[in-house]
């Protein structure tokens, strides 16, 4: 009998812990959309229970206040671009490797429009929320040993000059990926070709690809 007692006791701690867990999940993807749609300031407490259908006390419960739940929020949109960075396929040739990363990054911040959005609300505030963030330097880490391993191949293999840094890589990758898509509608207009056309993306990929190879190949 104890033990049956003791089954159920832990049967149910663990149903009351993947609810939690669930509650908390559906909040955090709440928070995303609301932030992403007005921004910070705009984003309000009363906004994100009523898209969860859950209640103010729970995101205080769970997040203790609007500004930990953008950090979770933030944090959330680093790791999930890091999964999905550690998924691709893991190619042995150094040039091969640094071309599939290219594209991956133009690709991702069109596919996902809430990590550009997000990002430049969190400029506007100066990186003040980012910075409270401990894990968003795990990621970063992730991202540089990626680009570090890369040219040490490359380096080795003579295919890469040496002495370059991964961080310079890294903001070269990013500036060019990133601000193709954050910029593409006022850049539309301004330059009166249409950036968002069919093929437009995979064009700019192409023209990063070749530019960064360019900067990074060993002199002949």
């Amino acid at each position: 009998m104890a033990n049956t007692t003791k089954t159920k006791a832990v049967r149910g701690t663990g149903a009351r812990e993947a609810s939690a867990q669930a509650t908390r999940d559906n909040i955090l993807k709440a928070a995303t959309r609301i932030f992403a749609r007005y921004g910070y300031d705009g984003g309000s407490i009363e906004k994100i229970s009523s898209l969860a259908k859950s209640h103010d006390r729970m995101i205080y419960y769970y997040f203790g206040s609007k500004e930990q739940l953008f950090i979770a929020v933030l944090e959330g949109i680093y790791q999930r671009m890091d999964e999905a960075e550690a998924k691709a396929p893991v190619r042995a040739d150094p040039i091969e490797a640094l071309t599939a990363l290219i594209r991956f990054k133009v690709a991702y911040y069109r596919r996902h429009p809430e990590f550009v959005t997000l990002l430049n609300t969190e400029n506007l505030h100066k990186g003040r929320h980012v910075a409270k963030s401990a894990k968003a330097r795990e990621f970063s880490s992730n991202a540089l040993d990626l680009i570090a391993d890369i040219l040490r191949r490359g380096e080795a293999q003579g295919c890469f000059r040496p002495g370059l840094r991964p961080r310079d890589v890294y903001l070269l990758i990013v500036s060019t990926s990133y601000f193709f898509t954050s910029n593409r509608f006022t850049l539309s207009a301004f330059l009166g070709e249409p950036l968002d056309g069919p093929g437009a993306l995979e064009e700019w990929a192409d023209f990063v690809v070749d530019c960064v190879l360019r900067a990074l190949r060993a002199q002949d």
